[in-house]
């Protein structure tokens, strides 16, 4: 697929690949690419694409039910037609897996040692001593004491389970390892810690290494070459440093223009308009036609092959599945240079009166210890912040740091052990002095949009349903504006027949846009954001951060935005504070903040964000052939 003449051969060899459904449904369309030992390729794509089905075929992972076919060779080896004896000699000492939530990939109620002793091979497994060494020395390998080892996962926090899980899946030496999405609920610097650790251990072994994320400062910031999924089909495949400079699909452009700038203020956020496509329901046609702003009705014709369009020592190296990439060479340059160079100014809006207040707010929580004795965690020390009358503050800080304890102790699900919080003439530091009356007068003030819309949506109730509820519970507050279901609907971007449907029908997107559908419909004067996108696929994120900010801007609402994700902060707050283990290390506005951080916690925020500034910075101009 790319590099010179002379390349050495693929570790890893797929040809059309295709994965089906007993049915005989598509899922995945004719994949096919090359993997050399040491290289590290990134598979891109927005939720449904295909990313995972892939990389699962590849190693024999699918579901009951799920079938694929094609030809998929490891070092000699034909991986589909490989009896399932055979493959068990392969699986995690040649080829191993890392999931995405290392919480439920680790048993609860093994410790860490027994975790990593089962991953041992078997002449060391079985000798105690060699073991317990041998479990140490993998610890050491991913940046873990010795003491983690006697833990057990609900002890670890996330990065360093995923530490754990990268460590168990490296423990037989593979020499493949597929990483799926292993930081997307990562904060910033555990997310670049976790990264630096896969590409270090990658180099220093000579492993080959798929990384499936949806993120490109992450591809961008680790991979050697990139390949971008849709709908189950493969639009773009080339080496890193030529898609930083010059994507040549459509699509691939507008997942780029689709990441929020950690460094400017965009006054608009891009996003690609629509949802993935089922891949059966385009597999005679462009699969990205319906979505693409340069669409003609040759596009729709037939299914575009993947062909090499440019080429570097008589081989191709950048492939593409648009029939009009010469046509549109120098428009998608022209829109890749033009975001490149935006620097638009934040808003800054005129603010009111304070609406919060929060005074010197501690939180301590205490447990019992496995010897029975009384535990104390400090959550929160002498936190203290304003929030004005139509203003968006920022929460920035890691796992750990005190971000959703404040919440809740505003929210009223946690009480603050110390300190005062204030709602316009309310006292709301413990909801339970506060009268019936006036908690349901607090409640219809402050509304909540949590990280993950499914789990904070009433499965069995149909969208309808629920924002009818809502809307009752805010009469007569809520009339006007947030009056009805159709009207929410409205406001939030969907069709009024989403009322019937229920959230298992609705995507990640949707189901957020439900979730804040129903924060406004009793008009709150504050909309606390607990990390709302985190869990979106890129160009999802754009559409509701959008959306939040049309907002604020259409009715005035004061906004509590918490997040570790620096380029929201960016886009979408007037003020930001960072916590540090419950303590406020850094605070001001929030183009200050980033772009001057004073204190060395902010500036290790900042500093660990991917991207692909180093690829800029190392590919010369006219570097790339053509």
């Amino acid at each position: 697929m790319t590099g010179t003449q002379h390349a050495p051969a693929a570790l890893l060899s797929v040809r059309d690949l295709r994965v089906r459904t007993g049915q005989g449904r598509i899922l995945v369309s004719g994949t096919t690419f090359d993997l050399r030992a040491g290289e590290v390729l990134g598979i891109v794509g927005e939720s449904g694409s295909g990313k995972t089905l892939t990389a699962r075929a590849v190693v024999r992972a699918l579901a009951d039910g799920v079938v694929a076919d094609g030809d998929v060779t490891f070092d000699g080896i034909p991986l589909l037609e490989a009896k399932e004896r055979e493959l068990r000699a392969h699986r995690g000492s040649r080829i191993a897996m890392v999931l995405q939530d290392p919480f439920t990939a680790l048993n609860p109620l093994q410790s860490v040692r027994e975790h990593l002793r089962e991953s041992l091979r078997p002449e060391i497994r079985k000798n105690r001593a060699k073991a317990r060494s041998e479990v140490a020395r993998r610890l050491a390998e991913v940046g873990l004491g010795p003491e983690v080892a006697d833990r057990y996962p609900f002890q670890l926090s996330g990065g360093m389970r995923q530490r754990v899980a990268i460590a168990a899946a490296l423990a037989r030496d593979p020499e493949l390892l597929v990483a799926d999405e292993p930081t997307t609920a990562l904060d910033a610097t555990t997310q670049a810690q976790v990264l630096e650790l896969l590409r270090t251990l990658q180099r220093d072994r000579g492993m080959a290494l798929i990384l499936i994320t949806h993120d490109l400062r992450v591809a961008f910031s680790v991979c050697d070459r990139i390949m971008v999924m849709y709908a189950g089909s493969v639009l773009e495949h080339a080496p890193t440093e030529r898609m930083v400079q010059r994507p040549l699909h459509p699509y691939s452009l507008g997942l780029m223009l689709a990441e929020p700038s950690v460094t400017h203020f965009q006054k608009q956020l891009n996003s690609v308009p629509g949802n993935v496509p089922s891949a059966d329901s385009v597999a005679h046609t462009c699969v990205f036609a319906d979505r693409c702003q340069w669409r003609q009705e040759k596009c729709t014709s037939a299914a575009p092959p993947l062909v090499g369009v440019e080429s570097s020592h008589g081989a191709a190296v950048h492939l593409s599945a648009c029939i009009r990439v010469d046509d549109l060479r120098d428009e998608m340059r022209a829109a890749l240079s033009s975001r490149a160079g935006l620097d638009d100014e934040p808003p800054r809006p005129e603010l009111g009166t304070p609406l919060l207040k929060v005074t010197g707010v501690s939180k301590t929580f205490k447990t019992a210890s496995l010897a029975g004795r009384r535990k104390e965690n400090v959550a929160l020390r002498e936190v203290s912040f304003e929030i004005a009358r139509g203003e968006s503050l920022g929460l920035l800080g890691e796992t750990g740091s005190g971000k959703t304890t404040t919440a809740r102790c505003v929210l009223g699900l946690s009480t603050p052990t110390s300190g005062r919080i204030e709602l316009d003439e309310f006292d709301i530091s413990d909801y339970r002095r506060l009268s019936r009356d006036q908690r349901a007068q607090v409640r219809r003030r402050v509304q909540v949009v949590f990280q993950d819309p499914y789990a904070s949506l009433n499965p069995s109730m149909t969208v309808g349903r629920a924002l009818g509820e809502a809307i009752a519970a805010g009469c007569p507050v809520a009339a006007g504006a947030s009056g009805s279901v159709a009207k929410l609907l409205d406001l939030v971007g969907l069709p009024q027949p989403y009322a019937a449907r229920r959230p298992g029908a609705l995507s990640g997107g949707e189901r957020q846009r439900v979730a804040i559908a129903r924060a406004l419909a009793v008009h709150p004067k504050l909309l606390i954001c607990d990390e709302p996108v985190a869990a979106l696929d890129v160009s999802v994120q754009a559409q509701i951060l959008e959306l939040l900010r049309d907002v604020r801007e259409r009715y005035g609402t004061s906004m509590l935005f918490i997040t570790h994700d620096l380029s929201v902060v960016r886009q979408m707050t007037d003020r930001t504070v960072v916590l540090k283990d419950g303590v406020i290390v850094e605070a001001g506005t929030t183009a200050d903040l980033l772009d001057s951080p004073q204190h060395p916690y902010t500036q290790s925020l900042v500093a660990s964000v991917p991207g692909a500034g180093a690829l800029r910075a190392r590919t010369a101009p006219g570097e790339l052939t053509a």
